[in-house]
């Protein structure tokens, strides 16, 4: 049996050579694929703490960023207007920017499709009526939603901020089709998105300077909030769950302490 394997390896040896040549030769590609974008800078956000909450100001800015910029292309079809009540906006404030945007609704007792002013119940406009519009105005690209954005990729919040950021000349040699644009944090390095945010593209009525890195900044805290909602709930929500285990784990102590206090101080004699 031994001798028949050895002559079949031996009489096979050129094509044995040939596959391990072909698949030695893979090894590169692979791992060049696999590393072929930059790793996110870590930033410091203050909202990622145990205990920490959002800049409730920044949301209101990064929303401003979301509706003049990137709504123009991405939606959010997991947030409805109410949501934003108390978060970036007063009641009132919501209930102004929703009607300023009409939506189709029906059908009627007609029968027949209508445009109505939006409602705080209503989710937040679409950009287009369905994937192949938004396809075909960006050279077959579909904008994503961005509602689970920061959740989709690891470490979010910080790939974002360098994506909007991390836009540059492509370096000598990388080769580029037309309409892609260079970015070492997308995979790849080419993206189909230009760059979206340009230095006071917007204007902020605090007063805060619009540079790039701000809009960034506080379009990231927004889109974050919209990936989670019930953030500071939850951490509200576990801080008294921490102080009731806190309380409960001493009361325990002590309980028990007092109840087994009789059977640690007693001493017993065996007399003969």
């Amino acid at each position: 049996m031994a001798s028949q394997l050895r002559s079949a390896l031996q009489n096979n040896r050129p094509v044995l050579l040939i596959v391990a040549a072909a698949a030695t030769a893979s090894v590169p590609a692979v791992t060049f694929l696999d590393h072929d974008s930059t790793p996110p800078a870590h930033w410091p956000w203050r909202h990622t703490g145990w205990f920490s909450s959002f800049d409730h100001s920044a949301m209101r800015r990064g929303f401003q960023v979301y509706r003049q910029v990137c709504a123009t292309c991405h939606s959010l079809e997991y947030i409805r207007w109410r949501e934003l009540v108390g978060v970036t906006h007063t009641k009132a404030e919501v209930a102004d920017l929703a009607k300023e945007v009409m939506i189709m609704d029906g059908p009627n007792r007609e029968g027949e499709m209508y445009e109505r002013p939006s409602k705080p119940y209503d989710v937040l406009p679409a950009p287009y009526e369905n994937e192949e519009q938004g396809a075909a105005a960006n050279n077959g690209a579909y904008p994503p939603d961005l509602s689970l954005m920061v959740k989709a990729r690891h470490e979010g919040h910080d790939y974002i901020m360098s994506l909007l950021t991390g836009y540059m000349d492509k370096p000598a040699g990388k080769e580029m089709m037309d309409g892609l644009y260079y970015n070492p944090y997308f995979l790849g390095g080419a993206i189909a998105m230009p760059p979206p945010l340009q230095d006071e593209g917007v204007e902020y009525p605090d007063g805060t300077l619009a540079t790039i890195s701000q809009q960034a900044r506080d379009v990231v805290q927004f889109l974050h909030w919209c990936s989670d909602p019930k953030t500071e709930e939850r951490k509200q929500s576990a801080a008294l769950w921490y102080v009731g285990l806190f309380c409960f784990a001493l009361g325990a102590g002590f309980h028990k302490r007092w109840q087994w206090s009789s059977l640690k101080t007693r001493v017993i004699k065996y007399v003969n």
